[in-house]
């Protein structure tokens, strides 16, 4: 597999993110960590079952425990902070924060062997930086100090996503279908946290579980395999300043499903990110 295609196959994983918000809102008022379990539980099952005419694959599970402690407090651990910090902060602030992560991606991969943090790497990730605080500030994102446990959650949510994208490319010989098994201990630790802290809320219709089986297909599915290829053999640069476009990309998807109004400010922003990710990914446009 090339570096080309593997970095279109992470870039998949951007799209399928960007479809989480209004998915999530379709599930109704399903508790987050009760979601996540069935969601992740929905993404283990489905990698498994593939593994039915590739029996082999199961051997991908025969990891260390530093291969499962970087997959599974990468998965868990972000999306345990994502969950408090939407508890605890607004979600406009709180994601302001915690989209701080692609060009955390961006920076770190700059520490990988063989890469090279060019400027028009920097330049695109910043712009989509840029594009991001006006997303969220156009919306009339403000700061207060109640809110500051929960942004703090969110701000150490970037660094733990940063940090697992960047270390899946030092782990680049483990094998993808080890994602399944990070998968389902992420549903397994979300469900005991559920148990915990959560009312059990069961899904009251067919659009409800629909939704649900989607998220765990698609967006925390299929969307962590397409990421861990493309991390551990796409272009990481391109790939961290490209993952501006999901909060852009969510926030057209819940216009057109009617939950958001389009404004000035999207429409800047548009030209901020899409700029961005275009720099970004100028090399491999050249290449192309």
């Amino acid at each position: 597999m090339t570096s080309r295609v593997a970095t279109l196959i992470g870039l998949s994983a951007i799209l399928m993110w960007s479809l989480l918000a209004v998915m999530t809102v379709a599930t109704g008022t399903i508790p987050p960590f009760q979601l996540a379990a069935m969601t992740f539980a929905i993404g283990a099952l489905a990698a498994a079952v593939g593994w039915i005419v590739r029996p082999q694959a199961v051997r991908a599970l025969r990891q260390p425990p530093l291969v499962w402690a970087v997959g599974v407090g990468g998965l868990f651990g972000y999306h345990a902070l994502y969950f408090l910090a939407l508890r605890l902060a607004p979600p406009a602030e709180a994601g302001l924060l915690n989209y701080l992560w692609p060009l955390l991606i961006v920076l770190f991969s700059s520490l990988l062997p063989g890469e090279r943090l060019k400027l028009h790497h920097l330049a695109g990730a910043l712009l989509g930086l840029a594009g991001t605080v006006l997303l969220f500030t156009g919306n009339g994102a403000a700061i207060e100090r109640a809110y500051l446990p929960g942004l703090a959650a969110a701000f150490v949510a970037a660094f733990v996503w940063a940090s697992y994208s960047v270390l899946s490319r030092r782990l680049s010989a483990v094998p993808t279908d080890a994602v399944a098994g990070f998968c389902f201990v992420t549903a397994l630790l979300a469900a005991a946290v559920h148990v915990l802290i959560e009312p059990t809320v069961w899904p009251d219709d067919a659009l409800q579980w629909t939704s649900i089986v989607a998220l765990g297909i698609g967006p925390v599915g299929a969307a962590f395999y397409a990421w861990d290829i493309g991390m551990k053999r796409g272009d990481i640069r391109v790939l961290g300043a490209a993952s501006y476009a999901t909060p852009l990309l969510s926030t057209a998807f819940l216009i057109v499903a009617g939950y958001a109004r389009p404004s000035t400010a999207l429409a800047v922003a548009a030209l901020l990110i899409a700029g961005g990710g275009l720099l970004a990914a100028k090399d491999m446009l050249k290449r192309g």
